[in-house]
C-alpha cells in the first residue's frame, strides 16, 4: 500500500462530508481521511492504485485547491 499526501483548502467537516462520496469512489471506503487540525489540511489516500493527479483534479472539480505532498 502506498500513502498519498494533499495539502488542500478543506476547513470543515461540512465540507469532508461533500467530498465524501467522491473520495469513497476514487479510493474506496475507509482509505482516505482528513486532519483539518493540521496546518495544511492533510488529506491522505491509502491506495495501490490511485493516481494523485486523480485525486487533485477531483477537488479541484469541487472547487478546493489541492496539492501534493512530497517526502
Amino acid at each position: 500500500m502506498e500513502v498519498l499526501v494533499f495539502k488542500t483548502s478543506i476547513e470543515s467537516n461540512t465540507s469532508v462530508a461533500s467530498v465524501a462520496p467522491v473520495l469513497d469512489a476514487v479510493a474506496g471506503p475507509g482509505n482516505w481521511n482528513f486532519a483539518l487540525d493540521d496546518c495544511d489540511r492533510i488529506l491522505r489516500i491509502v491506495s495501490t492504485s490511485v493516481d494523485p493527479s486523480l485525486a487533485i483534479f477531483v477537488l479541484n472539480e469541487l472547487g478546493f485547491e489541492c496539492s501534493e505532498l512530497e517526502d
